[in-house]
């Protein structure tokens, strides 16, 4: 509880009257004395008001508060929070609502100013922009409830329980990059084509030809239609992804609002959506993040969902990134080949681990090895060198790369592809590179 401006205004008032018929007295001039007694009396008056509009307002009974929000959120996109409120005075209420966001959610127009009318609902609402994903809970709502009359205002803390999640900005992929994929996969011809093979799933019966294995000879056809019947099969054209992602502390750098971490997990998911509809599983493999997930490849546009909420909640760690430990991990599990994505930000010193843990799992898997390179890099790299600090940065930048450059060179060597690519541009390099191996049919 604390006093209005009404309460302080009287205040004020009557104490400067005090004190000016004070100092008048002790300047010997004359002063009534009666209007030191009325000074004196309005002030007990006061007072005495003032305490009986305190009780009173403690005796008030607090407003009713419901909130509306969306059960999920994309990170870094506003969002509207809807709050409804009633009361049971004859009387219109003016009152303050402020809710308690949970941190890590910024917030546009609050406090709220509201008139609350007798009998009816009267709807507010304010802004949410999450700064990170997870699970948000909200717990209070406080509301500022002025006093009968007006000297008091007093703080009212409600419970109203809600939450929601924040997922990686999938919607700002689907929006813009998803639809520009949708055309470039008719642009380039992309389809789910059956190919003429030796695989495992059966087409139809032909004659035999030229060429022809023995094993495809159908010989019960062969009996009935008296000339030699082949089993032609289609090729096995629907592909395993998984996803090695590296939730370590290389992980949590960040040239913009996102972190590379929120970055890599964009371009999972825009690649995701784009294996799924080729016909494709997808999978996902978390390493050096404080707690592992797996998640098995599956085909189906619901798969997408799955992965969405795998991987909502996940942050980075400062744990360093153990790649031999992840690819013993990923062998362990997964036994049918794949396409194993490792996506992590390479540096210097990850030579031996790396490649060891890479030549491992190339030997049953197609690996290809992303790597995130920073904003910061390139742009030290293009700026002008006018002074001994820049030359210095400028020198231990093209150091850096050259080191990066010589990792990437032998990883090459042992057949193992890598992606260098910024952050911003990861999503769609990511998926250049998956439908031009899709196309020349290379996975």
């Amino acid at each position: 509880m604390k006093p209005s401006r009404l309460l302080l205004i009287w205040l004020a008032a009557l104490l400067a009257i005090g004190i000016v018929l004070g100092t008048l007295r002790a300047l010997d001039i004359a002063v009534p004395s009666n209007l030191l007694s009325i000074n004196w009396g309005l002030l007990l008056a006061l007072l005495a008001l003032a305490i009986l509009d305190a009780i009173r307002l403690e005796r008030l009974p607090s407003p009713r508060v419901q909130r509306q929000m969306p059960g999920s959120l994309a990170l870094g996109r506003w969002g509207d929070v809807r709050l409804e409120v009633e009361h049971d005075f004859a009387q219109p209420l003016n009152v303050q609502i402020f809710d308690h966001a949970p941190e890590g959610l910024s917030f546009e127009n609050l406090p709220l100013s509201v008139e609350l009318q007798p009998g009816q609902h009267s709807q507010i609402g304010y802004r949410l922009r999450p700064l990170k994903r997870g699970y948000f809970t909200f717990d209070r709502c406080e509301i500022s409830l002025p006093s009968p009359m007006g000297l008091w205002s007093g703080k009212r803390l409600l419970n109203v329980v809600d939450s929601t999640r924040v997922y990686p900005d999938f919607a700002r992929l689907y929006g813009g990059q998803l639809l520009a994929v949708d055309n470039w996969l008719s642009q380039l011809g992309v389809r789910q084509r059956p190919r003429r093979g030796l695989g495992m799933e059966f087409h139809q019966l032909r004659e035999f030809r030229e060429g022809d294995s023995l094993r495809q000879i159908d010989w019960k056809a062969t009996a009935r239609q008296r000339t030699p019947i082949a089993r032609e099969y289609e090729d096995e054209r629907d592909q395993q992804i998984m996803f090695l992602l590296d939730c370590g502390r290389r992980m949590r750098s960040q040239d913009d609002e996102l972190s590379h971490f929120d970055h890599a997990l964009n371009a999972c998911l825009l690649l995701s959506y784009v294996a799924l509809r080729q016909g494709d599983a997808v999978g996902l493999c978390t390493f050096a993040g404080d707690q592992a997930r797996y998640l098995a490849p599956i085909k189906g546009a619901s798969q997408l969902n799955v992965l969405l909420n795998s991987v909502y909640d996940l942050a980075s760690s400062k744990r360093p990134a153990d790649y031999q430990a992840a690819a013993n991990q990923l062998l362990a599990r997964q036994k049918r080949r794949a396409l194993v994505v490792l996506v992590t930000n390479l540096r210097d010193e990850d030579d031996e681990g790396l490649v060891g843990a890479v030549k491992h799992l190339s030997q049953l898997h197609q690996v290809l090895v992303v790597s995130l390179r920073e904003e910061a890099l390139d742009r030290v790299r293009h700026a002008p060198v006018q002074t001994l600090p820049e030359a210095l940065a400028y020198c231990g930048t093209l150091d850096y790369l050259n080191a990066r450059a010589e990792l990437h060179e032998r990883l090459n060597a042992h057949g193992v592809s890598v992606l260098d690519a910024r952050p911003g541009e990861l999503g769609t390099a990511l998926v250049t590179r998956y439908l031009g191996w899709k196309r020349v049919g290379a996975l």
